[in-house]
This record gives structure tokens, C-alpha cells and sequence, in this order.
């Protein structure tokens, strides 16, 4: 393992410039009919940052150690995914180019259902319990195929997990303040009783890793696993509660 090397996977560098490319052709064609209607500039940063995100955790060592080494980098990569790369999507995104995606009413009706807190608490946390349990994750890690749709579903959940909480369209509405504490303080709950068994697990439950070279060699393969359940525990459990802090704060103001 190179720890320098920096090799960009075609498939994703291909898909990131789709979307930025699809972002800016939106709002060129948006100013274009509107001639006063801008994105407005801190909006393209955080699109940009979502984008930047995707890359830094797709491409590159993270990708290379996660995908080939390390379940512990593997972790690291699954807490970026859910927890850095939505919330700038959301913000980046405005309302009207979301509505042009929800015209049909059954997409809309569709919408709703997910985006509101209980919709988002179950699609979130089936689809992130679902893939770390052992026999999907290790299934992904034999079959790259399935572990593309392993990270899109993933992608797909964390972006309806920060919707009740970041909506950009009245539509699909953010929820009242009390709800979305208790929303934030429940919803996180299932991904810390998987992390809890990773980290307390006695033996390997990802044998890919148990087989791969060991780029710090005092990692082994169990204290690898225990490291990335830890990772998913503190800091994914640090997040939520941080975010519940802010929500209190921005309530009682």
C-alpha cells in the first residue's frame, strides 16, 4: 500500500463531474427563465464541498484502505458517506431543483412518505443495520458490483435521514424543532447497538479483512474490527448528539 498514491476510480470522477455538470446546467437554464434567480454563492460551496466529500472518501487512500486493507478505514469512509457529505448536499441544493424532480404526484406522495421523520428513521437505519450485519457486508466485499450499490444505497438513506432536518423545500417540510430533537435522539440509536457488537464481538465477523495484508501490523485483524466499531460508535454517536444540542439551542432562540 502506497500511502501516497492517490488512484481516482474513473466510475466515480465520471459520476461526480455528471453531477456537478447537471448543477450548473440547472441553474444556467434556471437564470436563463428567470433572469433575477441565482444560486446564491455560499449554496455552490456547499454543493461543491458535497462533492469534494464524495471524492476524498471514493477515491484515493481512504478508498484503497477501506476497499483492500482495513475495516477500521472502511468505517471511516461509511461515517463520511452518512454524516458529511448530506448536509452540505442539502444546503447546496436549492428547493426549485428538487421540485422538478417531484412533479409527478406519486414521486411526491412518495416523498412524503420517506422524508418525514419516521419514514427517515426507517429507511436510514434498515438500510445502514441491513449492510453491516455480516452476511450482506461481506457479500459487498467479495462482489464489487454490490458494493457500488451497497455505497449508493447507503448515500441514498443519509440524504432521507438529514431531510427532516434540512429540507430545502416546503413540500417536503422540515419538522417542528421538538420533533426533530427527539427525532435526533432516537434515530441514531440502532446504528450504536451494531457498532456496540462489532466492537464487543470475540470473533471475526468480516473474514476479508482477516485475509488481506496488514498495512500496520500491530492492527490485527480482530483489534482492526474492534477500531472501526469504535469509530462508528463515538464519533457517529457524538454527532448526533452534538446536532441535538444545536437544534436545542436554535429552539430556545
Amino acid at each position: 500500500f502506497d500511502w501516497t498514491a492517490w488512484n481516482a476510480d474513473p466510475t466515480v470522477v465520471a459520476g461526480l463531474a455528471v453531477l456537478g455538470v447537471a448543477y450548473a446546467g440547472a441553474a444556467l437554464y434556471r437564470r436563463r427563465v428567470v433572469p433575477h434567480a441565482r444560486v446564491a454563492p455560499h449554496q455552490v460551496l456547499s454543493f461543491a464541498g458535497a462533492l469534494g466529500v464524495l471524492f476524498v472518501a471514493l477515491t484515493g487512500p481512504i478508498h484503497d484502505l477501506s476497499d483492500y486493507y482495513l475495516f477500521s478505514a472502511h468505517m471511516i469512509q461509511h461515517m463520511m458517506l452518512p454524516f458529511a457529505m448530506p448536509p452540505l448536499l442539502l444546503h447546496g441544493v436549492p428547493g426549485w431543483m428538487v421540485r422538478r424532480l417531484l412533479r409527478r404526484p406519486d414521486l411526491l406522495a412518495l416523498g412524503r412518505r420517506l422524508t418525514r421523520p419516521s419514514g427517515a428513521f426507517a429507511t436510514f437505519n434498515l438500510v445502514l443495520v441491513a449492510w453491516h450485519l455480516p452476511p450482506l457486508y461481506n457479500l459487498a466485499m467479495e462482489q464489487h458490483p454490490v458494493h457500488i450499490v451497497e455505497h449508493l444505497m447507503i448515500m441514498a438513506a443519509s440524504v432521507i435521514l438529514w431531510w427532516p432536518l434540512l429540507s430545502p423545500l416546503p413540500e417536503l417540510p422540515r419538522a417542528p424543532y421538538p420533533v426533530q430533537m427527539l427525532y435526533m435522539f432516537v434515530v441514531g440509536l440502532p446504528m450504536v447497538v451494531v457498532s456496540i457488537f462489532i466492537s464487543m464481538a470475540d470473533g471475526i465477523l468480516y473474514p476479508y479483512y482477516s485475509r488481506a495484508p496488514r498495512v500496520i501490523e500491530a492492527l490485527t485483524p480482530r483489534a482492526d474490527q474492534h477500531l472501526g466499531g469504535l469509530i462508528m460508535w463515538v464519533p457517529g454517536g457524538l454527532i448526533f448528539l452534538a446536532g441535538l444540542t444545536l437544534l436545542f439551542f436554535r429552539w430556545l432562540a
